[in-house]
């Protein structure tokens, strides 16, 4: 339920930076008042404030046996991808504008936790394993 929760508090963070951005940077795209700006800097804080839930999951799906194997695949994957959208946040901006925030991957994200992912709140570890295969 907190994925579920933080995918909807992460779209909606993004929708208003798109709006923020998209109707103030229109007209004069090398200014952004400072209130904008501290808004835009707010809804990403807020958007990011439930990024370490992923670092998580893993110690609760894992079974005990495959623990550290399954947290270190989980680490490197992460780092791989906060590397990959590191470097393309700047051309995707200077491609979709405003709309690099409604490409949908929070949706993707939303779906596959909804669907994929199993509750782990008060299951022991020993039942995980009898969940996640």
């Amino acid at each position: 339920m907190l994925l579920l929760e933080t995918g909807i508090q992460m779209f909606l963070s993004h929708v208003v930076i798109a709006v923020v951005m998209g109707m103030k940077m229109k007209d004069h795209p090398e200014e952004l008042s400072k209130g904008y700006a501290v808004l835009v800097v707010v809804m990403v804080c807020i958007c990011m404030v439930m990024g370490p839930l992923g670092w998580f999951i893993p110690s609760e799906i894992f079974p005990l046996e495959t623990r550290s194997v399954g947290q270190g695949l989980s680490v490197c994957v992460n780092f791989l991808f906060t590397f990959v959208i590191g470097q393309a946040v700047l051309s995707l901006l200077c491609l979709f504008k405003f709309g690099m925030f409604f490409l949908g991957w929070i949706l993707i994200m939303f779906t596959f936790v909804f669907f994929l992912l199993p509750e782990t709140k008060k299951v022991p570890v020993e039942e995980m394993t009898e969940k996640v295969c």
